[in-house]
């Protein structure tokens, strides 16, 4: 009798090693929920969608877009930190908005370096230095000039307190030398209506949000914030030609709860960077003027280290402080 159980728990550890490696092989088995941590329709809203309605034919499971906007970006990298670790909430949100908050706020429930992985960075989208046209500047030099000349007064526009915006001008500050008046707004919308209006005179946007306004003339063009000039506009400078080493961008990542199994995060970065090479993604890149990225997920998680280093210093620096 004794040989016959020992026997039967033989037989039945030799496939125990299996069952893991099957799971793995399952996943995903029911529908995924993206989280996107700000409002419908903006850059990170389309490509998001655009890459999850891809990725959800390729995995034969539905990627379920899910809005949870608030509190600057937070309020949904809250709740996707919160949820279960096993691959069925994901996250999709801006880079820069996730690393400004590690260093911003000091009341977050989360630890955006320890509590959510970066799996994968689909696009990489630059901001662009906009001025309102009646001011008659042509460059960078002379809106540095202009201010200088008048401290103090230069109204420079962002899409909220913290924002990417908002710590991209107060470096821009720190590096000219400049002092400007700064003039929050609820989002990227009322910011770039402020300056076309002439309410506000400087803007560092998304590009998506100012290219139709600086097609119409309504806003001058001075700079992009790309390591070097765009072959989509050659005769505009980058931002780094005046002030070196001077590159931000609204850049949109991938990322899943910390302790999603290795197997998993692997498989959904394999995807993500599949489906950006997707004829429909592809087009809703250039549609906004973002261009998918070839990062390694381990690049990218260094690349993620870097940006809350490098956020956190200017926040440090300008000294603002919020909660």
């Amino acid at each position: 009798m004794k040989a016959r159980q020992a026997a039967i728990l033989l037989f039945a550890a030799m496939f125990l090693p299996a069952f893991p490696q099957a799971s793995a092989q399952e996943y995903p088995s029911r529908s995924m929920r993206l989280i996107i941590p700000w409002p419908p329709g903006g850059i990170t809203d389309v490509i998001s969608r655009t890459v999850g309605a891809v990725m959800s034919e390729s995995l034969g499971q539905q990627v379920v877009p899910d809005n949870r906007p608030g509190a600057a970006g937070t309020l949904g990298v809250s709740i996707a930190a919160q949820s279960n670790a096993d691959g069925y909430t994901l996250l999709m949100t801006d880079v820069p908005s996730h690393a400004i908050s590690a260093t911003l706020y000091k009341t977050l429930t989360y630890n955006p370096a320890k509590d959510i992985e970066p799996i994968a960075l689909p696009s990489r989208s630059p901001t662009v230095l906009v001025v309102y046209p009646k001011l008659g500047i042509n460059s960078i030099r002379q809106l540095i000039d202009y201010a200088k000349a008048n401290p103090g007064k230069l109204p420079f526009a962002s899409s909220g307190p913290g924002s990417i915006t908002h710590l991209t001008s107060e470096r821009f500050k720190a590096e000219t030398g400049i002092k400007a008046l700064h003039v929050p707004y609820k989002g990227g919308g009322p910011a770039t209506a402020a300056v076309v209006s002439g309410e506000a005179h400087a803007y560092f946007s998304c590009i998506s949000a100012a290219i139709p306004h600086i097609k119409a003339g309504r806003l001058t063009f001075l700079g992009i914030t790309l390591p070097k000039r765009s072959p989509l506009w050659p005769d505009v400078p980058a931002v780094a030609e005046a002030i070196p080493g001077f590159v931000m961008g609204c850049n949109t990542g991938f990322f899943a709860p910390a302790g999603t199994p290795k197997n998993i995060t692997a498989r959904l970065h394999v995807e993500v960077m599949k489906a950006v090479q997707n004829p429909r993604v592809k087009t809703i890149l250039t549609a906004n003027s973002a261009e998918s990225s070839t990062y390694t997920q381990a690049e990218f998680k260094a690349h993620v280290a870097e940006e809350i280093r490098n956020w956190g210093k200017v926040i440090r620096e300008s000294g603002l402080k919020v909660n």
